[in-house]
C-alpha cells in the first residue's frame, strides 16, 4: 500500500519546508514577491496623488519635483503597473507600466514603459526617488520641464519653456484647423488634437526616440498608429519649435492643419496608402482654404516642370525620406499634393476622401491604388499617372 514518503531526519516534510523558507517562505510569497507588492502600493497612492491633484500625498510617496512638472495637466486616468523589481541593497529598481489619458482627449490609456529608483523612508515604506522613460524609450513632455497647458476649444496646447502668449496663439491655430478638417473630411473622427511643444529641437527629438538630425527642418509631425481605430488615444502632433517657429501665421496654419488631418484620417491610413497620398492628401487639406495657388504653394516642382523636367511618375516612400535633399524632399510632397489637387478638381472633392478611404481599407499595398483608382474614379494608374503629368504641365504653364 502506498504511503507518504518522508524526508529523512527530525521533522519530515516540516523539516523540508524549512530548507526552503529562504526562496518559497513554505508555498507563501518570496521576499521579492513582498517588495514587488509594497512598491505597487506606493505606486497605486502616487497615481491617486497625480489624478486627484494632491500634491501633500504625492510628496508622501516620493520627490517633489516630479508633480511640479506635471500639476497643471489635467489627467483623467493614470496607472502603473509593475512589471519588475530589482533590488541593491536598501534600494530597488522597478519597471513599470504607466497607462495615462488626458481629460476629454484621449478615450483610451496612453501606454508607456518606465523605470522607477526606489528607496526606503524612515518608516519602512518605499519612497520614489526619481522616474525616467525606461531604457529605448520615447521622453513624456513633463519629463523635460514644467509642463504649461492651454485649453482650446478643440484640443489642447501642452508645452515646455514656451511664453504663455505663444501657446495661447498656438491654440488659436488648433481652433482653425481642426474645423477646416472637418470641412474637408466629415465628421467621422475625434475632432480633437493634442499639441506639444518642446523646448527645443533636441526635445522634440526625445519625444521620439530619435537624432535631433532627423527632424531638424521638419516643422511638426503626427505621432499615432496607423490604421487605428477610433477609439485609439489621441494621436499627438509635435512641433519643432525651431522650424515651426520661424514660419509665419499663414505658414504655421498650414502646417497645423495638415497634421491634423493625419490625425482625422488615421483610422483610414494603413500599410495600403502610399504616402504620396497620405502627405498629399494633408498638404491639399491644409492649402485648402488659402487661395493659394500651384506655383505658389509648390515651387520646387513648378521650377522642374518649366525647366522640362516633368515626373515620369508618381513619387515613391523613399522619395520622402529626409537624407538631406530638401528640394529632392519638396519636389515629392508637391507631387502628391498636386495628384491630390488633380482628383478634387476633376472628380470632385467627396470622391477624393472616398479614394483615400478605399485605398486605406486594402490590408496590403499590392493593388491597393490599382483597385481604388478604377473602382472609384473609373481609371488605370496608366491613364491617370498620364493625366497627372498633363495636369501639372497645365497649372504651372
Amino acid at each position: 500500500m502506498a504511503g507518504r514518503r518522508r524526508v529523512p531526519g527530525s521533522g519530515g516534510v516540516v523539516a523540508l519546508c524549512l530548507l526552503l523558507v529562504a526562496l518559497v517562505a513554505c508555498g507563501g510569497r518570496t521576499p521579492v514577491d513582498a517588495a514587488r507588492e509594497s512598491v505597487q502600493r506606493v505606486l497605486d497612492r502616487r497615481a491617486e496623488a497625480i489624478v486627484g491633484h494632491d500634491e501633500s500625498a504625492f510628496v508622501r510617496t516620493g520627490a517633489q519635483s516630479g508633480f511640479d512638472q506635471l500639476r497643471a495637466v489635467p489627467f483623467a486616468e493614470w496607472t502603473y503597473r509593475v512589471t519588475g523589481l530589482s533590488r541593491q541593497g536598501d534600494e530597488a529598481t522597478a519597471e513599470a507600466e504607466l497607462r495615462y489619458r488626458i481629460r476629454g482627449l484621449d478615450r483610451e490609456p496612453v501606454t508607456v514603459a518606465r523605470t522607477l529608483e526606489l528607496s526606503p523612508d524612515a518608516a519602512g515604506d518605499w519612497y520614489v526617488e526619481s522616474e525616467r522613460p525606461a531604457e529605448g524609450t520615447a521622453e513624456q513632455l513633463w519629463d523635460q520641464g514644467r509642463v504649461e497647458v492651454v485649453r482650446a476649444a478643440w484640443g489642447i496646447v501642452l508645452g515646455v519653456g514656451q511664453p504663455a502668449g505663444r501657446l495661447g496663439a498656438y491654440a488659436g491655430l488648433v481652433d482653425r484647423a481642426v474645423p477646416a478638417v472637418t470641412r474637408a473630411w466629415g465628421t467621422e473622427w475625434p475632432r480633437r488634437t493634442v499639441v506639444l511643444v518642446p523646448e527645443t529641437l533636441e526635445g522634440m527629438a526625445a519625444l521620439l526616440a530619435s537624432p535631433a538630425s532627423s527632424y531638424r527642418g521638419i516643422a511638426a509631425v503626427t505621432t499615432g498608429e496607423t490604421g487605428a481605430p477610433h477609439d485609439a488615444p489621441a494621436d499627438r502632433i509635435i512641433l519643432n519649435p525651431v522650424a515651426y517657429g520661424v514660419l509665419g501665421q499663414s505658414g504655421k496654419q498650414v502646417v497645423l492643419t495638415h497634421e491634423t488631418t493625419h490625425v482625422a484620417t488615421r483610422a483610414h491610413t494603413g500599410p495600403a496608402t502610399p504616402l504620396w497620398l497620405s502627405e498629399g492628401f494633408a498638404d491639399w487639406v491644409g492649402y485648402r482654404e488659402t487661395g493659394r495657388t500651384p506655383t505658389e504653394a509648390a515651387p520646387e516642382l513648378w521650377q522642374a516642370v518649366t525647366e522640362g523636367d516633368v515626373p515620369a511618375g508618381l513619387p515613391t516612400d523613399d522619395d520622402f525620406a529626409f537624407t538631406g535633399d530638401s528640394a529632392g524632399l519638396a519636389r515629392a510632397y508637391e507631387s502628391g499634393w498636386m495628384a491630390c489637387r488633380m482628383i478634387a478638381d476633376r472628380w470632385g472633392e467627396p470622391r477624393l476622401a472616398e479614394f483615400y478611404r478605399a485605398v486605406g481599407a486594402h490590408e496590403k499595398r499590392a493593388g491597393a491604388v490599382e483597385g481604388a483608382l478604377e473602382e472609384v474614379l473609373g481609371v488605370s494608374v496608366e491613364e491617370f499617372t498620364g493625366q497627372w503629368r498633363q495636369y501639372l504641365r497645365t497649372q504651372f504653364a
